[in-house]
């Protein structure tokens, strides 16, 4: 079972996805708080594989909330949903260790599905908030009127790069081609364990949090 944790201020939105998420007989919703400050205390209760995590709420918001449950060890997925969209948004939930960000609206066949993927260590995101991050990465941080030149990004993440093994960088860039650990285990001729592993020293030797930020290093770098 992936055991899930609500996180929203809002107690309608946290009922409605209790019950989406009931409909799907590998997931079950063991808490929910309606405060990013709540967090913390509810994942050492109830242990959860992953957190649901709304941005805007009135103490402590989402994006703090996620900074401070991927500095835990142990730290669980956290997959940002809400329903407000920016670059400042996208970019600033990915950097804080979220695997994914999704809007409300999504259509429910769709979270249940990000749910388990990442769960499953796999980055998602929603098509909106997916063309969000590509403009930020392509033209410079959010809110720059001129972007920084992309040589600089593009060198320091070459250079990030190239502090892994041959194979570390093939599974890399495999991950910044958004393929999952079963595509990446045929292309390259490997175990599964192996690429989980080679996935465990990458994000170790560059100080990462997930999958996500693994992609947008090897975005950056000019490697797809």
């Amino acid at each position: 079972m992936i055991r899930v944790l609500l996180v929203d201020d809002d107690a309608l939105v946290r009922a409605g996805l209790r019950m989406m998420l009931a409909s799907a007989d590998d997931i079950e919703v063991v808490g929910e708080a309606a405060d990013g400050g709540a967090v913390e205390a509810l994942v050492d209760q109830h242990t959860p594989d992953l957190v649901l995590m709304d941005i805007r709420m009135p103490t402590v918001d989402g994006l703090e909330a996620t900074r401070l449950l991927r500095a835990r060890r142990r730290a669980p997925e956290i997959v940002v949903l809400t329903t407000f969209i920016s670059d400042d948004y996208v970019l600033r939930a990915l950097q804080a260790g979220a695997a994914g960000f999704l809007l409300k609206h999504t259509h429910p066949d769709r979270i249940i599905n990000a749910v388990r993927r990442a769960a499953a260590g796999e980055p998602v995101m929603s098509p909106e908030a997916l063309g969000r991050l590509i403009g930020t990465v392509t033209t410079g941080p959010p809110g720059t009127p001129v972007p920084a030149p992309a040589s600089v990004r593009e060198g320091e993440a070459q250079r990030l790069l190239g502090l892994l093994g041959d194979r570390e960088q093939e599974v890399a860039v495999a991950i910044g081609q958004g393929k999952t650990n079963a595509e990446i285990s045929s292309d390259l001729y490997m175990s599964v364990p192996t690429v989980k592993s080679h996935v465990s020293h990458i994000l170790a030797k560059l100080g990462l949090n997930n999958r996500v930020q693994i992609a947008l290093l090897v975005y950056r770098s000019g490697r797809v």
